[in-house]
């Protein structure tokens, strides 16, 4: 067995939570929802990224992410279309809240022109997002500061990794919106930022100030050949992350973008709650 993967048996361990994330039976998600009471300096939630779920319809996605202990979901347009009615939007904010969840943002969210700029907007306030997890042009910054202003809706910018030629990395968008509204910030999609080569937890630290939404993942490798792994499996020090977000006092959702096993995902997902639950409690 190599060292990385009997350490990260160990971790699990001493935490109390390796049976729950290792196994696949109702019983040992259950005990993943739970894992982690232990009173934890952390000011996040967590929540579900719904790209995680992106081959599974509404009410599926909602079952699931509450089997795995979450509460807060970020939706992708397949469980909400972007160009849904106010009705179908209401029908589906409804559904939301009767499964117990908050629907607290939606995302990835492209805005390639003025009119997807307005849409997205649009589309966020009739939900009643708190954040749109997005990817705008540069040129349309302007529009998007002066939507900002307009409706009260946080822009957390998502970075894509070395392969992307707007935001590859947290600082590529940073440097772009530094001088804009607070509002417009960053979403630190912590498995591009590694395979870009950048240490989640530095990147995390050094744009504290605009910090407003995570995707948390872990990847084989810090390349661009890097790919998703369950959390604890890859080469980011999730620990450390955490500490990190605990330390710059980040109170937004840590929100889990499982991208592995898309039709089968609810192993690894549980496996990736679990073991980040766990390290709370550890910190804690």
């Amino acid at each position: 067995m190599k060292k990385t993967e009997q350490s990260r048996r160990n971790f699990l361990q001493a935490v109390g939570v390796g049976a729950a994330c290792l196994a696949g039976t109702n019983s040992s998600l259950a005990q993943v929802g739970s894992a982690g009471k232990k009173k934890s300096q952390a000011k996040f939630e967590l929540g579900l990224a719904s790209y995680t779920l992106r081959e599974f319809k509404l009410e599926e996605t909602l079952a699931m992410t509450r089997r795995v202990g979450l509460k807060y979901i970020c939706f992708k347009s397949m469980h909400l279309e972007l160009d849904s009615t106010p009705a179908q939007i209401r029908e589906t904010v409804q559904k939301v809240k009767d499964a117990g969840l908050v629907l607290y943002g939606g995302g990835v969210i492209y805005m390639r022109n003025e009119k997807q700029v307005n849409d997205a907007f649009d589309y966020a306030k009739a939900a009643g997002m708190k954040i749109i997890v997005g990817v705008p042009q540069p040129e349309l910054l302007p529009l998007v500061n002066k939507k900002v202003r307009q409706y009260d809706i946080k822009v957390g910018i998502h970075n894509h990794g070395p392969t992307d030629k707007v935001y590859p990395t947290p600082a590529s968008a940073y440097e772009k919106i530094k001088d804009l509204d607070k509002r417009i910030g960053l979403c630190n999609d912590i498995g591009h930022t590694m395979r870009a080569g950048i240490d989640p937890a530095v990147s995390a630290r050094k744009y504290a100030d605009r910090l407003l939404d995570v995707h948390m993942k872990d990847v084989s490798e810090a390349t661009a050949k890097g790919h998703g792994v369950e959390i604890g499996r890859g080469v980011i020090d999730i620990p450390r992350f955490l500490k990190t977000l605990i330390k710059i006092e980040y109170d937004g959702i840590v929100s889990f973008e499982y991208e592995k096993d898309a039709k089968d995902p609810m192993a690894g997902l549980a496996e990736s709650v679990g073991y980040v639950k766990g390290a709370l409690a550890a910190i804690g």
